[in-house]
């Protein structure tokens, strides 16, 4: 009796089994290193340490970098009144060229002073602050709070890992 259905494919090879060639070698692509950059805090408690830490990079405090650190300057402060307050006119001074020679200022990046949501004041003034400068948000991790920097950054920052060459 003969049925009507379909065979697979035939699993039996019938001769000699050929060698592959071998494929050539690819050529060497250059590769992207990460950027490094000089984290600086606009005041005391912006989350410098933590965030070189977390993501790389010259911890220098409220310093600038020297010359032997990066060029590339990340300006850091915390998303209080006196944080924000801080950041227009460090920006103001790369604007007008009065920052210390060589330094670049590549974004601010702004760390959430308190887990929920920010009141409209402050929502307005972060606002204004993106509207001269690129802006990197890190949200409230309280697990850094508790000094356990380990880990993942949060999903909330992977623009920021990806422009510090941090594993995400």
């Amino acid at each position: 009796m003969r049925t009507s259905m379909r065979q697979g494919p035939e699993i039996w090879i019938r001769g000699p089994v050929a060698v592959p060639e071998a494929a050539p070698p690819e050529p060497a692509r250059p590769r992207a290193t990460a950027r490094r950059f000089s984290w600086v805090g606009l005041h005391g408690g912006a989350g410098v340490t933590t965030l070189a830490t977390v993501y790389g990079g010259h911890d220098g405090g409220r310093a600038w970098p020297g010359p032997a650190d990066p060029r590339s300057v990340l300006l850091v402060a915390r998303t209080h009144a006196a944080g924000l307050d801080a950041v227009v006119p460090a920006v103001e001074l790369f604007r007008r060229g009065e920052a210390p020679s060589g330094l670049d200022l590549d974004a601010v990046v702004l760390v959430a002073d308190a887990p929920g949501r920010l009141p409209r004041p402050l929502v307005q003034r972060v606002r204004l602050i993106e509207s001269v400068v690129d802006v990197y948000r890190v949200p409230w991790v309280s697990e850094w709070r508790l000094g356990d920097l380990g880990g993942r950054p949060p999903r909330e920052t992977e623009p920021l890992a990806r422009l510090t060459g941090a594993p995400l």
